[in-house]
């Protein structure tokens, strides 16, 4: 699963090139001025989530064991849950967002 999760981000890289093209184009902002891109804000919501699938994995692991508490991998692993849901979520709309802008007339 970690691996399909893996093949996205590089997906995700792949677009974050893409839009380094459209960011170029545009003016050139402030000098000093920390500019946010939506391609850093997908890296950063996919390694979260990546990192929430390890600790809840590792979680387990720890508790199979007897060195965690059913309730801290119950935890865990409903907050890999929570954060798998919302990758998927973003992906979708990404997606959407594709299809609808692929159908404009030109």
């Amino acid at each position: 699963m970690l691996e399909a999760v893996s093949s996205v981000i590089s997906s995700a890289g792949e677009l974050a090139k893409t839009s380094q093209v459209v960011n170029s184009a545009t003016p050139a902002a402030q000098p000093g001025a920390s500019t946010v891109g939506f391609n850093n804000v997908l890296e950063q919501v996919a390694a979260d989530a990546i990192g929430s699938m390890k600790a809840g994995e590792a979680a387990s692991i720890q508790s199979i064991h007897g060195k965690l508490s059913a309730q801290k991998v119950v935890e865990a692993v409903m907050s890999a849950e929570r954060s798998l849901q919302m990758a998927v979520a973003v992906r979708d709309k990404v997606v959407q967002a594709y299809q609808e802008v692929s159908r404009m007339a030109i």
